[in-house]
């Protein structure tokens, strides 16, 4: 090996373990995460909806169903109008 191929060989190991230590402190960092209730629109809840008999996501029918949740950041849940960290009673409805 010349000295310029040497240097690029160097070069590239360098970068290429800089690269791997960036990124695996990308996922360590990813951030706790809550069920949040009462928020989601149809058709984007995280999972099954038993008021509905539903068993996957994505099948929300209306917006603000209120066992429907999805995951939020640790945290965001209560600073949302309607966001609940439990399924709430469902609210009867005026007649």
């Amino acid at each position: 090996m010349n000295k310029m191929s040497k240097s690029i060989a160097i070069s590239s190991a360098l970068a290429a373990g800089v690269l791997m230590a960036t990124s695996n402190s990308a996922l360590a960092a990813k951030p706790a995460m809550e069920k949040c209730y009462g928020i989601v629109k149809a058709g984007k809840n995280d999972c099954a909806i038993k008021s509905q008999g539903t068993s996957c996501a994505g099948s929300a029918k209306q917006d603000n169903i209120h066992d429907a949740w999805i995951y939020l950041p640790q945290g965001s849940c209560e600073k949302i109008a309607g966001g609940n960290l439990k399924p709430q009673e469902k609210k009867a409805e005026a007649k």
